[in-house]
């Protein structure tokens, strides 16, 4: 097929790159995976795998084996390394053909694996492992298209493949991936010699060449084929999904009406463990949820195993029209509590049913989507890229059903399947496997005045310990630069930037609108925006006191009341850290103005620990001082003022303030940034109402 004549699926292949990697199989293998990988059409992020078979020396013989190279457990294809593939020797997996004892002893076979890799290095096989190892092509690609898994998921898949592609891709039934489905391949392919390939029903599609290049065409030729067979058919017979029973808000409104929601969502998601939310409006969404066929295709649940084991067995649709007051989020989260205690029973009566005696315990049984017509879908999870993963899934699984309702019926996993797929004990096992959580892992933190400084330094360590950190500043430069250092080092799900200023309650709301629609919530707000303003107290001016005023004592208070506002949506608590200072306690000279705002948020910030504690929202206060490091307090003339003041040069003052500690330390921005974490890492959960000062050591300082 000429690359001209792709229009549903990307050709990537670079030649210059490709003629560099010639004769490097393996190589040519990552190269392959990470441009079909690329392409979301193709297959999503964790979907599929991809293989290829070289000869190497045995370096226990020294004789010359042949070996595969395929996709290990846990990787995805877009992404994948070296170090994400098992090398394995071929003739050892299909030598474990005569110790197979059936299906009902498939788990073991995986622990076999083991016993047949050949690269010490490898990455632990996977389940897959058989379905590349008894096919006997160079290079395999099994891949999980949406066109392609929409004519398996169709009632009349199997027709459909033979018909479509005369016979030349072979149909293989449902089956749980393993050893058996790896021997129902092979048979396949033994049973029709000459096919360029095989359709899996229900899950996905396997192609293959002899060459990379042949391989990575024969999979966009096919992928194609079925994406136009697909096209050919949409809106033919009737409208696609039945046509729009609900008419969508216009986006600004739809964003809107989901920001308000989306904590209240989180919050009834969050009964067992703390969720962070993702909210898709998108065209594909908006033609499902707002179809006539919502209601009879959304409990069907979904058909490929990836989508599965990533949205749940089915979506909670919301019953709200698109442009509901939500004004009163009591009465809101009131009137969805029982939806979702349906849901929970309804899953819990799922894994009732269909458990085994050995099946693990059931697991949270909250829902992973949730749609609301006419707005949009929210989807909630451990952290923020599994959740935006499970929305892609979704969206995957949305162009199954549309596809299939287009050329047949769209037919889901049976539940006894689903199940079997879910509460697998080798998928449990994996569960199991992965790391212990961050003492921050679920936590949502808007750091303000956070480009750079001290609110650099906090977001950064926040980061570190787990949390999804929403960057905030006024200044759209540093912003800008402070995002796009933390998305090099940490990804893009991590971290978000909103310009915020402040003393502007638009930009607050603005941000707070921003922060819903990328994380659903937020549970950690640090106020640390802030200037400085040095001078006599004859010499101070009105705009001095005012702009002094509104930057630290309003701009905590507005920002604060923003935060707990989604806190107490969410109603799962929170925490509240101030950054003041030690001149909130210290009468220091020529700072009247600066100590006295400063004194009025370690104040505030008593006043909101006793009031906001029965919400379980704590608020702490962390008092720096003297930190020179990467700060623009410095600027302005500052650091002229408060060195005239001490009757020093400027350049003396960083040795003049760690002379003056009682432990003679100049302090640095992670010594604020720790003792931020320490409110709010776990460690001071019944911590409220107190202040840390981080300052070397000044008696002046001492709260007693």
């Amino acid at each position: 097929m000429k690359t001209q004549n792709f229009k549903h699926v990307s050709y990537l292949w670079d030649e210059k790159v490709a003629n560099e990697l010639e004769g490097k199989e393996v190589d040519l293998l990552i190269y392959r995976s990470n441009i079909l990988g690329s392409d979301l059409r193709i297959t999503n992020y964790g979907g599929g795998n991809t293989s290829c078979k070289t000869y190497e020396k045995d370096p226990l013989t020294g004789e010359e084996v042949e070996i595969m190279w395929v996709k290990g457990s846990g990787g995805d294809i877009g992404t994948l390394t070296k170090a994400g593939l098992a090398g394995l020797y071929v003739d050892k997996l299909r030598s474990l053909e005569s110790v197979y004892r059936g299906l009902e002893f498939e788990d073991e076979m995986v622990e076999l694996f083991n016993h047949c890799i050949y690269d010490l290095k490898s990455k632990a096989p996977s389940i897959d492992t058989p379905l590349h190892s008894f096919l006997p092509f160079k290079h395999i690609d099994h891949l999980h298209p949406d066109a392609a898994i929409a004519i398996a998921a169709s009632k009349d898949g199997e027709k459909i493949t033979k018909d479509l592609w005369n016979g030349s891709i072979a149909w293989v039934p449902w089956q749980k991936p393993g050893f058996d489905l790896g021997l129902q391949l092979r048979d396949a392919l033994n049973a029709n010699p000459g096919i360029r390939g095989i359709m899996l029903g229900g899950h996905g599609l396997f192609t293959w060449g002899d060459t990379a290049y042949d391989c990575y065409m024969n999979s966009l030729d096919v992928i194609e084929t079925a994406s136009r067979y697909l096209e050919d058919h949409y809106g033919k017979t009737r409208p696609v999904f039945g046509g729009e029973k609900v008419q969508s808000l216009a986006p600004d409104q739809r964003k809107s009406q989901a920001a308000i929601l989306a904590p209240i969502l989180r919050g009834l998601a969050s009964s067992e463990k703390l969720m962070v939310g993702t909210f898709n409006d998108s065209d594909t969404v908006l033609q499902f949820i707002n179809s006539h066929d919502l209601n009879k295709l959304a409990p069907m649940g979904t058909s490929c195993p990836d989508h599965f084991l990533r949205t749940k067995i089915s979506p909670l649709v919301l019953d709200l029209a698109p442009d509901a007051d939500l004004s009163d989020s009591v009465a809101i989260k009131q009137s969805f509590e029982k939806a979702f205690e349906d849901y929970r029973a309804m899953y819990a009566s799922y894994y009732e049913n269909h458990k085994h005696p050995n099946s693990p315990a059931m697991r949270d049984p909250n829902p992973v989507i949730i749609l609301w017509p006419g707005v949009g879908l929210f989807s909630y999870a451990k952290d923020k890229q599994t959740s935006r993963v499970a929305s892609e899934f979704y969206i995957n699984a949305i162009n199954v059903m549309r596809g299939a309702e287009a050329v047949s019926e769209y037919v889901s996993l049976p539940l006894q399947e689903a199940f079997n797929i879910e509460y697998w004990l080798l998928e449990e096992a994996k569960l199991q496997r992965m790391p212990k959580e961050k003492p921050l892992s679920r936590k949502i933190a808007l750091v303000t005045g956070s480009a750079g400084g001290i609110g650099k330094g906090i977001a950064e360590k926040f980061v570190q310990e787990g949390a999804c950190v929403v960057l905030t500043d006024i200044d759209a430069g540093r912003l800008d630069s402070a995002l796009n250092e933390f998305t090099g080092k940490y990804g893009k799900d991590i971290v978000h930037g909103v310009l915020l200023d402040v003393t502007d309650t638009d930009s607050l709301a603005k941000a707070i609108q921003s922060t819903c629609l990328k994380y659903g919530g937020v549970d950690i707000i640090v106020n640390n925006a802030g200037i400085s303003i040095s001078r006599k107290f004859e010499e101070h001016s009105d705009q001095d006191w005012d702009r002094l005023h509104n930057i630290l004592v309003m701009g905590q208070y507005h920002v604060s009341k923003a935060g707990v506002d989604l806190m107490r949506k969410q109603g799962t608590g929170g925490d509240v850290v101030n950054i003041v200072s030690k001149n909130a306690l210290v009468a220091g000279p020529k700072n009247v103005a600066y100590g006295t705002t400063k004194a009025a948020q370690l104040h505030m910030s008593r006043l909101m620990a006793a009031e906001l504690a029965e919400d379980k929202i704590k608020v702490n206060v962390v008092n720096p001082d003297a930190v020179i490091e990467s700060s623009n307090i410095w600027e302005g003339g500052w650091a002229e003022n408060r060195a005239k003041a001490y009757g020093i040069d400027v350049k003396d003052l960083p040795q003049y303030y760690a002379n003056r500690t009682l432990l003679k330390e100049s302090v640095k921005v992670e010594d604020i940034a720790n003792a931020a974490f320490a409110f709010v890492g776990g460690l001071l959960s019944k911590s409220t109402g107190n202040m840390l000062n981080v300052d070397g050591g000044l008696a002046a300082a001492f709260p007693r």
